[in-house]
């Protein structure tokens, strides 16, 4: 597994149809253009328990979320996952086909998410606040 990881067992993944449908498009989609992050991003949300819209918890990042991350140091950060057209890190939108943007798909609040950086650094974020996405975040 070259960028995403969710090393922790009580870690589990949860994902709406809706975004397991389009998520799963889009990885297959990205296969030839950038296939380690589209392979990561497959096997989040294969191994994901699927659940309907209207069934996901408030506290699960979800695209068009807005997340509250906590990083190893102690800063915080702020951002909105988005689908790839959309992302513009000056204004806080990272893409779900980013190392940290597949990390955090799935997870809730309280979770630590751990992924490589595309330099090899592995990194940490603990989600501390996931505000709920707009009714349909999609391109």
């Amino acid at each position: 597994m070259q960028h995403a990881t969710k090393p922790h067992p009580r870690n589990r993944l949860r994902i709406s149809n809706i975004d397991h449908d389009r998520l799963t498009v889009l990885a297959r989609a990205s296969l030839d253009r950038t296939p380690a992050t589209a392979e990561e991003l497959l096997g989040e949300v294969d191994r994901a328990t699927i659940m309907t819209a209207a069934a996901m918890p408030a506290n699960v990042v979800r695209m068009g979320s807005t997340v509250i991350t906590q990083g190893g140091s102690g800063n915080l950060q702020r951002v909105t996952l988005v689908y790839p057209g959309y992302a513009d890190i000056a204004e806080g939108r990272i893409s779900v086909l980013t190392p940290m943007g597949t990390a955090l798909i799935g997870a809730a609040v309280g979770q630590t998410v751990s992924w490589k950086s595309r330099d090899g650094r592995q990194l940490s974020a603990t989600i501390g606040g996931v505000e709920a996405p707009s009714p349909d975040p999609r391109p």
